[in-house]
């Protein structure tokens, strides 16, 4: 199974890579900070990236079943990994919300959708995943010098999670798979509402392409909660000491090649330079006024 692992963190830092390199360039080069949906892209390509730049190692270990590094840097593997489902996971919840209010509220909801909001939205994520790094980095520093083997990612994530980690890193756990599970009922929520509007406000003028486009973000979004982003926060609490869960960090990694897709569909003419993507609907969607 470890060559099946090293093989498996090979392609996806073959495809996340570029993907995502090149989306960082075109979002930045072609839609920059000029509209809040922009803003969370940008940071979730970034979020995208710091994963990705650390998969090199994780194949190397997997291929040869040896760790030569020191302990700080497998600590700062894992924190990278655990910072992208923590920010992947919320600005992907910030891209439904704002979705959500262009098309349900697009009048209502401009104050709201502005840059300013976005980027204090996007720094507060980032503050939150550093705070919380501090007392999971102590843990997990000591639970590496506690093992005689020079070794890394399957002493951090194996074993029953209320033996392996301290208290407070046993919280943090738990306050992170609350949060994920009200981000996942967000993102569902939105997805029922933004589905209604779309079927029952959109004119028979407007394109098709509108709402497939808006229904794929959405899915995107359920999909990754539910596959890449729920098991692996979830199974620690059920799995018995020593037991694997390099499967699931696997399921967990897919999602750094599924975002590029969300950036295409989320962002009328992701190609083009556009002054305001918040009016990707604007001269295609009329609403029903009583």
């Amino acid at each position: 199974m470890a060559v099946f692992y090293a093989a498996f963190f090979g392609c996806i830092f073959s495809l996340g890579l570029p993907l995502n390199a090149v989306s960082l360039w075109i979002l930045l080069r072609f839609h920059g900070l000029r509209s809040s949906n922009a803003v969370f892209m940008i940071n979730l390509a970034i979020s995208d990236l710091m994963l990705v730049i650390t998969l090199p190692l994780r194949v190397y270990f997997y291929a040869t079943g040896t760790w030569p590094l020191d302990n700080f840097t497998c600590v700062s593997i894992t924190m990278l990994f655990r910072n992208n489902i923590r920010s992947s996971a919320i600005f992907i919840t910030f891209i439904s919300v704002d979705r959500l209010l262009a098309v349900v509220y697009p009048l209502r909801s401009r104050h709201i959708r502005t840059v300013s909001n976005a980027v204090r939205g996007a720094v507060l994520v980032w503050l939150y995943v550093v705070v919380l790094n501090i007392p999971e980095s102590i843990s997990f520093s000591r639970a590496l010098h506690s093992k005689n083997n020079a070794t890394c990612f399957e002493s951090v994530y194996s074993g029953n999670l209320a033996s392996s980690a301290s208290s407070a890193s046993s919280l943090i756990h738990v306050i992170q798979v609350t949060l994920l599970f009200i981000m996942l009922a967000v993102n569902f929520g939105s997805t029922v509402m933004v589905f209604w509007t779309l079927r029952h406000h959109l004119s028979e003028s407007a394109k098709v392409n509108s709402k497939v486009n808006v229904m794929v973000i959405f899915a995107l979004n359920l999909v990754m909660f539910i596959i890449c982003f729920i098991p692996v926060s979830v199974m620690p609490f059920f799995q018995s000491r020593g037991s694997d869960l390099t499967p699931l960090i696997c399921l967990a990694a897919v999602n750094c090649c599924l975002d590029p897709l969300c950036y295409y569909f989320s962002l009328d003419a992701f190609w083009k330079k556009r002054a305001d993507d918040d009016d990707v609907r604007r001269g295609q969607m009329t609403y029903q006024t009583d």
